[in-house]
């Protein structure tokens, strides 16, 4: 038997037991006569200790373990007379009358600590002794509970867990797709899955009501710390619904998630914002409303004063910094060049100090006297000791400007807390977005969402004002999840694949196979799909996804650990009737 306990149960209720325990040696101290052992494994950590009444053989083995070596111990659980609060084993220790070596291991290439002294790169290297370290198995065991809670709400709401295929056909819209060449078709081509959409649709035709799924997706895309080329989301579709039965339901997982992994509860719903009132008060479709500084437009009320900034700007709008008026110079040159770096893209940012005294100071007061600038404070409901923050230009680019903007304020004030969660629905988003480059529309989610039926009209006459019967849920300004209704009438999707350009023949061809199924009486259904890796990451108080997936990708797509991608032998390629050009 290699252990009778992990190394993260014993407690003073065991003092006076044998035990036998197996882990990996955390760190060895020598304290004059006596050796004391820290061992390790996924349940914590527990103190050894090798005295002066230990075997020969003991001290011989003692005097060569290494960091990371595997070993199994046999000895006493005893009292600690100098206890360690920081661990759960804290009150006890085991004196060993045994030891044995399991394997041996190589000094590893960074400590295997909390706070290691090993950079991204080399840990994603060697990944699996990162994934010792306490930060990452508090993160996959997260990941593990949240994945539980789900399983059983959902079961319990009468959803069954149905798997949908990998290998699946390639389609022109939304991120690109991988490709996988087949042998047994040659010059044909699968499609790794960006998500189950058709084939949940396929099982509302089939009479499948309710179901989900916690599946693999993949996007050949650009990468970013919430952003992987393989993610997993939560995958849901539910028949005979309308919008509110779905988000009713899907705020009662969210509130169990919250309440049972962070013991936090909300009263009452969570908000609605629609998309329009998202751009125009936030610039963003997923707004942080963990704090207020909403925008405030100042188009009419800042122009003709001769300022060409103001004068010739389409949008002039900004934020109340609140009791920020003592914002030194220095801090205020660093936000305009924030606000210039290419990621952000506004040309300068205009300030107005309003003074704990009433008064005011500006980077315009050439041009607007204290009066006027004192009309603008109060048009954006500033007040003594606030900070104004004020930029002009393009509407679109303008209003994104200010979202990056009015996050750094939130940062800087301490109003962006991770431990502080500010759930919210975003509703009614445009259907479609019109794509200059190919001179065409795009449906913003995919082909199959729903026009609100009181848009219908304008299909015929002003397609980019058609609203989607979409919605997003969005926590603390990252998107978790988003879906919408299906359309299910196949005159809606008809006038849907043509004014996306697709002729008939290219919509028989790309999604014959859905719309076909419709024809054998479609329920009227809609569903949802939640990204998990990124809730998991919001739930753990983190900006990046790596650490809630055990092996991820680093930001150019490649497995550093197994080398991954990698080439292929010329056998392969030749059976795959396939060829590498330069």
């Amino acid at each position: 038997m290699y252990r009778t306990h992990t190394c993260g149960e014993l407690r003073l209720e065991n003092v006076g037991t044998e035990v036998t325990l197996a882990g990996w040696v955390q760190r060895v101290r020598k304290l004059g006569g006596m050796t004391f052992i820290d061992l390790r494994d996924r349940y914590g950590i527990t103190q050894l200790v090798v005295d002066d009444n230990a075997s020969a053989d003991v001290v011989e083995t003692t005097s060569h373990l290494g960091r990371e070596f595997v070993i199994s111990t046999i000895g006493k659980v005893v009292e600690r007379a100098s206890k360690n609060s920081k661990i759960a084993t804290g009150d006890v220790e085991v004196i060993v009358n045994k030891i044995s070596v399991l394997n041996k291991s190589e000094i590893p290439p960074f400590t295997i600590e909390d706070d290691t002294d090993g950079g991204d790169e080399i840990r994603m290297k060697y990944r699996y002794l990162d994934l010792r370290r306490n930060p990452l198995k508090k993160a996959l065991a997260l990941r593990h509970r949240m994945a539980q809670e789900v399983r059983n709400y959902l079961d319990a709401q009468g959803f069954l867990e149905i798997e949908t295929p990998y290998l699946i056909k390639s389609t022109p819209e939304g991120a690109r797709d991988f490709v996988v060449p087949s042998r047994m078709n040659q010059g044909e081509f699968y499609a790794l899955p960006q998500s189950p959409q058709t084939f949940k649709q396929l099982l509302m035709v089939a009479g499948y009501d309710r179901y989900f799924q916690i599946v693999r997706c993949f996007r050949d895309e650009d990468l970013r710390a919430d952003r992987q080329p393989e993610f997993t989301q939560i995958d849901c579709e539910m028949s005979f619904v309308e919008r509110n039965d779905i988000l009713n339901l899907f705020e009662g997982m969210a509130k169990q998630l919250f309440k049972s992994v962070l013991n936090i509860e909300f009263e009452g719903e969570f908000p609605r914002m629609s998309y329009a009132d998202a751009m125009k008060y936030y610039g963003s479709d997923k707004p942080d409303i963990r704090f207020d500084m909403r925008f405030v437009e100042i188009t009419n009320d800042a122009k003709g004063k001769n300022f060409v900034v103001f004068d010739s700007a389409e949008y002039i709008g900004g934020i109340v910094a609140k009791g920020a008026a003592e914002y030194t110079r220095k801090q205020l040159d660093e936000l305009t060049k924030f606000v210039q770096r290419p990621q952000v893209g506004a040309k300068g940012l205009v300030y107005i100090k309003y003074n704990a005294d009433g008064s005011l100071k500006s980077s315009i007061d050439k041009f607007f006297n204290e009066a006027e600038l004192k009309a603008l404070a109060e048009k954006m409901n500033a007040q003594p000791n606030d900070l104004l923050l004020i930029l002009a230009g393009d509407k679109k680019r303008t209003l994104s400007a200010l979202n990056d903007l009015r996050l750094e304020m939130g940062t800087q004030l301490g109003l962006r807390d991770n431990s502080t969660f500010a759930p919210l629905w975003v509703v009614d988003f445009p259907l479609l977005e019109w794509d200059d480059e190919t001179q065409r529309f795009y449906a913003m989610h995919h082909p199959f969402t729903s026009p609100k039926i009181e848009d219908l009209e304008l299909f015929s006459t002003d397609p980019g004002q058609v609203r989607a019967n979409a919605y997003d849920f969005v926590v603390n300004g990252v998107e978790i999840g988003g879906g919408s209704i299906r359309i299910h009438d196949s005159k809606i999707q008809e006038k849907m694949f043509d004014v996306l350009g697709f002729t008939k023949d290219e919509a028989e061809k790309q999604f014959g196979f859905l719309t076909n199924a419709f024809k054998f009486g479609a329920p009227p259904h809609g569903g949802i799909a939640f990204g998990f890796d990124r809730w998991c990451a919001i739930f753990g108080g983190s900006d990046s996804i790596r650490d809630y997936i055990a092996f991820p990708k680093n930001n150019s797509g490649r497995d550093m650990m197994i080398d991954s991608p990698s080439t292929i032998s010329e056998d392969q390629l030749k059976e795959l009737t396939l060829k590498i050009t330069q």
